[in-house]
């Protein structure tokens, strides 16, 4: 019964949080941005490789894919990651558009990202830290918000609006080190990055910056592995001692049968 009340507090919460979503205060490209499924096959290029819809044109407020790049070259473009089935955009990008303040980062492949949307949670988690705003998952500290959907939906439940937290960006072009597919295997590092320092970032609130510890305890798990192996393996003589000992060997000389 617990388990069951908990779950359905979840998802009543999970119902009111994504009503705010669709409120008359949020821009149309915010609006969009947090309601997409993102990374699904491109119909117009259905027979091409690399055809999902990983980037966000802000200007038309639709999901293309690397293929449709053309007639948005001069829009503002926002590339979609993911992580284990979850879509992440890069904090840098993130930051240039609206406030990200107490939103928790992640650190991939040398880049901070964080999630669009609040992840489900199967069990509610009592330790130490903070707890998300919104959806009461468990943070560090001092994060306030585990995704910017849930930092959106407690704004617009306690502030008139989200016009002091926009930022005007009329630039915003795809990372230059080259249009990646966006996806982020589970097998990369993701982590939450450090929050032993601070400084003031817009709006008032304060950013938190810090280096997240390098992951390689999955490496060293998988070269013991073959180690063990490599060292519990029995040993065989070559095939051909075996194949030579068995073509010496001498016949035995047949019994024969008693004859009566």
């Amino acid at each position: 019964m617990l388990r069951v009340g908990f779950g359905a507090a979840l998802l009543s919460a999970a119902a009111v949080a994504n009503a705010y979503l669709f409120s008359s205060h949020l821009p149309r490209w915010l609006q969009v941005l947090v309601t997409e499924k993102f990374f699904n096959a491109c119909i117009i290029h259905e027979e091409a490789k690399k055809n999902e819809k990983n980037i966000y044109c802000l200007d038309c407020c639709i999901s293309i894919c690397p293929h449709c790049l053309s007639p948005h070259s001069s829009h503002r473009l926002l590339q979609i990651r993911r992580y284990v089935y979850h879509d992440v955009i890069r904090l840098d990008d993130a930051t240039k558009l609206m406030d990200c303040a107490f939103v928790q980062s992640y650190i991939t492949n040398s880049a901070k990202v964080i999630f669009i949307n609040q992840r489900p949670q199967t069990r509610q988690f009592r330790g130490s830290g903070n707890f998300c705003s919104t959806c009461d998952r468990c943070l560090q500290d001092p994060y306030l918000f585990c995704s910017l959907s849930c930092k959106i939906n407690y704004l617009l439940r306690t502030e008139d609006g989200l016009s002091k937290f926009l930022f005007e960006c009329n630039f915003l072009p795809l990372p230059e080190a080259g249009l990646d597919d966006g996806l982020v295997t589970p097998d990369s590092v993701l982590e939450p990055s450090g929050s032993t320092k601070t400084s003031s970032g817009s709006g008032g609130y304060g950013e938190v910056w810090g280096g997240a510890l390098a992951c390689t305890a999955t490496t060293e798990i998988v070269r013991k592995k073959r180690s063990s192996l490599t060292v519990c393996r029995p040993t065989y003589p070559p095939v051909s001692e075996v194949s030579g000992s068995l073509m010496n060997r001498r016949k035995k000389t047949p019994n024969r049968a008693p004859l009566y």
